[in-house]
């Protein structure tokens, strides 16, 4: 019986250690469940403040941010925006903007997603010739070297077009006539590349017939005239030889502002 009352006294102090525990544990509770507050209106800028913005403050942030050039810094504001008031007044513009931000920062993908989200939401709002605008330079702008990919320029003709057939009259009109031809000569190079690779190899047959799509599909092009000489000589069987090099240059995509 003695050595059972020998233990009671260590179940005693336990016994009067669980209040501090319970409190100890409420507390770490109670400073996790504050930090997790913090965290949900923290706004995250290295300023400190840890109260969330309003959408209209957020929205003036970014676009100070914006105007200065800091697309990084203002795409963060228009994030926050669409994180915290994805449907205040100024999430329209957030979006739009954020896609803008990504633009600027060359980061097309990103921002063509945006766009085409911008585009499908508000499919009657005044902003919707220029996200189309957008949209084409998006692939307009990822136009490469004639002997590289011609997604950029193709995708970015057919955007055009897209938006000449839905706004006829809108303020680009003119300036994307421009970038279609420009891109369109593009195409042109690239195709009379091809030409100069099968004459180097001397694949006449094949560089006759690229020849000739050339001449056909792009009959206004700057080159066809020298595409078709070249096409005469060909079909005469008297293909340029040492000289090759004066029919050829090093093209890229033109100014649009020369058509």
């Amino acid at each position: 019986m003695m050595s059972h009352f020998r233990f009671l006294p260590a179940h005693s102090s336990l016994a009067r250690l669980v209040p501090t525990i319970l409190s100890a544990l409420l507390m770490l509770l109670s400073l996790s469940s504050c930090a997790t507050l913090q965290s949900w209106f923290d706004n995250g800028e290295e300023d400190g403040e840890e109260v969330r913005l309003a959408a209209k403050t957020l929205a003036g942030k970014g676009i100070d941010e914006f105007s200065v050039g800091n697309y990084y810094k203002a795409r963060k504001y228009f994030d926050k925006i669409l994180d915290f008031y994805p449907f205040s007044p100024e999430a329209t513009l957030a979006q739009l903007k954020g896609a803008d931000s990504n633009y600027y920062m060359e980061n097309y993908e990103e921002a063509l997603m945006l766009y085409h989200e911008f585009e499908e939401r508000h499919p009657t709002n005044e902003a919707i010739p220029y996200v189309m605008y957008q949209i084409a330079m998006c692939y307009y702008q990822q136009i490469d070297r004639i002997d590289r990919d011609t997604n950029g320029a193709e995708n970015a003709i057919k955007e055009f077009s897209k938006l000449l057939r839905a706004f006829p009259g809108s303020p680009y009109t003119r300036e994307v006539k421009g970038r279609i031809r420009a891109a369109n000569e593009f195409l042109v190079n690239h195709e009379y590349f091809v030409v100069e690779f099968y004459l180097r190899t001397e694949k006449y047959e094949q560089a006759q017939a690229r020849l000739t799509y050339l001449v056909n599909t792009y009959p206004d092009a700057s080159i066809t005239p020298k595409a078709q000489k070249l096409l005469k000589r060909l079909e005469a069987g008297d293909p340029p030889g040492f000289n090759l090099s004066s029919w050829f240059k090093d093209s890229i995509l033109p100014d649009w502002q020369l058509f």
